[in-house]
């Protein structure tokens, strides 16, 4: 195994309005957290590049990680932001496309009102033009939005899509009902992939460890297998259940007896290619 890549962190500047999520309970995250200060966390690691993506909903966002990831190398890519459902979706393609550390968008359908946001047809409509840009698309979900994603999915059969935080499993109740079983059936889809991310902030915060995350990373990694995974640490928003040295290592640990092109894959080489980062 010769890189790693963490496909899967975010970049803020802190403030209550644009982050209304951070709530009381996530103290550690009411910050500024930059380049700067992930880059040393990654050389320690030995981590040689990652994947910023988006936290805000607007272009502002996508124009500030495409900046950042023009000034630092080691953000080989951006998932950002764009309006899917805007009359004006090609205009904002064509502007940011012609970047090439933009490798896909995402929305943040998890926090939508409406269950069915994923299925709206003005909302589909965008999703068809990403292919056009060579663009993927990272699903965020929750577990409860994994029927109608298996719907939508089957509605773009030549769209890459990659699911962030293996679809966020109820793993604090330790359920592995139905999500086992929906997730499986999306990975039927042979153009989606899955990131094993963002795993301990859906467990015991304070309780969390390896066993209790090993049935959802082995039904993850069998269902999809070692070619449609790869490693995200969801920094810095793990730092509410762990530190990002031990979020590498639960997925490293977890890999140990997999074959040298087996962990060459999650931990890289499918990011790079998945992603077509340069």
């Amino acid at each position: 195994m010769e890189l790693i890549i963490d496909a899967h962190q975010h970049f803020w500047k802190y403030n209550k309005r644009e982050y209304p999520w951070i709530n009381d309970q996530m103290e550690i995250l009411k910050k500024n957290y930059l380049p700067g200060h992930l880059s040393s966390l990654m050389t320690e690691e030995k981590i040689i590049g990652s994947v910023a993506v988006q936290a805000r909903q607007s272009i502002e966002e996508t124009e500030w990680l495409l900046q950042l990831a023009d000034e630092y190398e080691f953000v080989k890519g951006v998932v950002g932001w764009v309006d899917l459902c805007s009359k004006n979706l090609t205009d904002q393609l064509d502007k940011y496309a012609s970047n090439q550390k933009l490798v896909g968008v995402r929305h943040v359908i998890h926090d939508e009102p409406d269950d069915f946001y994923i299925l709206r047809n003005d909302f589909n409509r965008g999703i068809e033009e990403l292919k056009k840009y060579n663009l993927t698309y990272d699903i965020l979900i929750f577990e409860h939005h994994l029927p109608q994603t298996i719907e939508f999915v089957k509605k773009h059969p030549n769209q890459i899509f990659i699911v962030d935080h293996i679809a966020k499993p109820k793993i604090r109740q330790g359920n592995l009902h139905p999500w086992k079983t929906n997730i499986e059936k999306l990975a039927g889809f042979q153009n989606v992939f899955c990131k094993l991310s963002g795993i301990i902030t859906e467990a015991d915060w304070k309780n969390w460890n390896d066993e209790t995350i090993k049935p959802y990373l082995d039904v993850v990694v069998d269902a999809f297998g070692t070619n449609r995974v790869m490693i995200g640490s969801d920094w810095p928003v793990c730092l509410v259940a762990g530190s990002y040295k031990q979020v590498i290592e639960l997925t490293t640990d977890y890999f140990t007896k997999f074959s040298e092109n087996e962990k060459g894959a999650v931990f890289g080489n499918n990011a790079l290619n998945i992603y077509q980062m340069i």
